[in-house]
Formats: structure tokens, C-alpha cells, sequence
């Protein structure tokens, strides 16, 4: 299988232009192809994903990738289909966000001299700027058409990776070099199916799921994708791991218990890509017993201080908000009311709760909202 056909086979390409050149490019390693990244944050999110595993596809057979940071888009900023500004950043922070970028996608491609590239659009923003825009040239900056045209002359791009979200942006840049340097110009543009929902994946009811292990742990980062819907599983073994594709399509038929292991594998290869084979496998031993004693030893710890209990204790509704499984009393009223959470291995129905110090001294107590959100609680 060619690396297009496995491309195709992964649900990865949406809509293409010159699709037969497109093969010839990337099944013979010859396209040197750029996706962006906006470094709003100081560390890529799970909505990143999608692009990561497919620029380590397409550099493992042979192609360059450009990682492209919007450091001009960040310091200009964008409303982002807002009704405010998204608030401009400083030179320090992008130049900082940048470096943390380039650490986490070491782990994912080789930025090793003449094998990737990572360019901040800044100084092409700065330029263009001193020298004067047109209206028409300011709209194809943000419509990502001179990123296209500076990067096709600057270092040989002749190729743009998008979301199907972005097809009308990059066909103006392939425009855009065509109509500067000619017809005959070579610049290709593909979409990547379903990358706007990959974007998505990066957010959930508590924020975002960071690859900065400082922002979420390898057992957050585990849970999450052990968590995923039962429809969405092979999609995002597909997708985003390296595992063959028959090894996947053996686990289509999969059901009930199979489909949890499913997960449990979905889970573990994703964990091991971002932190490492010791920290998935502690992750995975940590979910394990979770499930089984109700104890884990990566698990997210809240700890308490004798300040937090009046008179020797604490009521179930400030644990919750303590350990930041609720974000108010109200919510964690309603949690208890509606059935949703549980103190070890006891369902908590009384609003009113309430627990003594002995009840989360030494390991602790597991704190469970729902099926999916977790922490330990003891204390300090």
C-alpha cells in the first residue's frame, strides 16, 4: 500500500487539487508540504493531533514537513469568529510558545537539519508590512495565501495541508502562486477530513487536554482517550496511531468488553506517542486499578489542609469543589442530586454529606463525578 492509499485508507484526505500529481509527490517523497499552528498557548492540545501523526506519516516516507507558527497572526491578533479581539500577544511570549511547540513536535518529527522545518510567518509579516499592503494583499496574509507564496519561494513548498474547514483559504494560495509566478507554477493543496472535529477533540467540560504533562498529567491524558465514545474508537485508531490497518479493521467486529479493550489500546499507543512507553504503561496500570480497587497511584490528587473541615469535617459539596470536579456549589448540589457521584465505592445521595478527616488520611479516597472525571482526595 503506497503511503496516499494508506493516507485515504485512514479517512484522512478530504478534497484534493491535481490528485494524480499529489500521489507522485508524496508516494516518491518528493513534496515538501507546510500545516500551521497558531501558538496561542504555551503547549499544543489533542485538536493538534490529527496534523502531528500526519506530518511523522508522510516524513517516514521520505517527504519534508514545514510546521508553520502564525507568530505575525499571533501578534496582530484575530477574532477568531468572536465578537471581541483575541488580545495580542508579545514577541517573548510567541518566541516562548514557539520553543514549546518545537519541543513537543520533536516527539512526533525529525527536525534534524534537512529533514523538517519550523518557520515563524512573523519576520514575512514584518517585512510586507514596511513595504506596504494592498487591501487585496492584507486579505490573502489572513486568508493564508502569502504564508503559501513566501514558503513555495523561500524553501521549495509545493504543498499545503489544511482542516476542511480552511479548502477556500488554501485554494487562494495555490491562486496566489500561480498568479505571481506563472501557470506553470507547481503548488498542490489537500484538506484533511475531519480535522475541524479534530479541533474539537482538544476541549472538554474542564478546558483543554494539553501535551504539556505540567498541564495534563499522562493519567488525565490516558483516561481521556480511554474515555472516548464507542462510535468514535476505530475512527481515532485509524487516525491517529501507527497501529497496521489490519490489526484495526480485526477490531470492527468487536463488541461489548472487546470494545473497552479497543480503548484501552486507542488510549495506550496515543499516551505512549506523547509521553513515552513508562508513562503509558503507568497510566495504563493506574486506570487498571482504579477500576479494580478504586485506588490509583498516577491518579489527579487534591489535597486537603486541617483548614478545610469545620469542627473535624468536611461536607461532600466542598470536596467536590476542591478537587475542581465542580465548578460551584450549586453544580456540585446538583451532581449528588442527579446520582453522579461517589466517594470510593459509596454512591452519595444526601446532600448534606459530610466525611471526618480519618476518611482521606493516608492514600486517601477516590472522588468520582460520572464515569469519566476522577480525583484523589487526602489529607495533606
Amino acid at each position: 500500500m503506497t503511503i496516499f492509499d494508506e493516507l485515504k485508507a485512514r479517512g484522512l484526505l478530504a478534497q484534493l487539487t491535481d490528485e494524480e500529481e499529489i500521489k507522485e509527490l508524496i508516494n516518491n517523497g518528493k513534496a515538501t508540504f507546510y500545516i500551521g499552528f497558531d501558538p496561542t498557548a504555551d503547549s499544543l492540545h489533542v485538536g493538534h493531533f490529527m496534523a502531528l501523526c500526519l506530518m511523522k506519516r508522510l516524513q517516514m516516507a521520505g517527504n519534508k514537513p514545514i510546521a508553520l507558527i502564525g507568530g505575525g497572526t499571533g501578534m496582530v491578533g484575530d477574532p477568531s469568529g468572536r465578537s471581541d479581539m483575541r488580545s495580542m500577544m508579545t514577541k517573548e511570549t510567541i518566541n516562548y510558545n514557539c520553543e514549546c511547540f518545537k519541543k513537543q513536535m520533536s516527539r512526533f518529527i525529525d527536525l534534524s537539519e534537512g529533514k523538517a522545518l519550523m518557520v515563524n510567518n512573523a519576520e514575512c509579516y514584518k517585512q510586507r508590512m514596511e513595504k506596504g499592503l494592498s487591501f487585496l494583499e492584507f486579505n490573502y496574509m489572513i486568508m493564508q495565501s502569502f504564508d503559501f507564496y513566501e514558503l513555495y519561494k523561500r524553501y521549495d513548498c509545493n504543498m499545503q495541508f489544511g482542516g476542511d474547514d480552511q479548502w477556500s483559504n488554501m485554494l487562494g494560495g495555490t491562486e496566489l502562486i500561480r498568479r505571481k509566478l506563472g501557470k506553470d507554477a507547481y503548488a498542490m493543496t489537500i484538506t484533511l477530513l475531519l480535522n475541524s472535529e479534530g479541533k474539537k477533540m482538544g476541549k472538554t467540560q474542564k478546558g483543554a487536554v494539553w501535551l504539556d504533562p505540567n498541564k495534563t498529567s499522562p493519567f488525565e491524558f490516558y483516561q481521556y482517550w480511554r474515555n472516548v465514545a464507542d462510535a468514535d474508537v476505530l475512527k481515532c485508531l485509524r487516525m491517529l496511531t501507527f497501529l497496521p490497518l489490519e490489526q484495526i479493521e480485526e477490531m470492527d467486529q468487536w463488541e461489548g468488553s472487546q470494545l473497552n479493550q479497543a480503548k484501552e489500546i486507542l488510549a495506550y499507543e496515543l499516551t505512549n506517542l506523547v509521553h513515552g512507553e513508562e508513562e503509558a504503561g503507568k497510566a495504563r496500570e493506574s486506570a487498571r486499578a482504579l477500576f479494580s480497587a478504586g485506588v490509583a497511584a498516577d491518579m489527579p490528587t487534591t489535597e486537603l489542609t486541617e483548614e478545610d473541615f469545620m469542627e473535624g469535617v468536611i461536607d461532600m459539596i466542598s470536596v467536590l469543589c476542591k478537587s475542581g470536579l465542580v465548578s460551584s456549589r450549586s453544580e456540585g448540589r446538583r451532581a449528588i442530586e442527579q446520582g453522579g457521584v461517589m466517594l470510593g465505592n459509596e454512591k452519595i445521595t444526601d446532600v448534606k454529606a459530610s466525611f471526618g478527616k480519618d476518611t482521606f488520611a493516608g492514600e486517601g479516597a477516590v472522588v468520582k463525578r460520572g464515569k469519566k472525571n476522577f480525583r484523589k482526595v487526602l489529607l495533606k
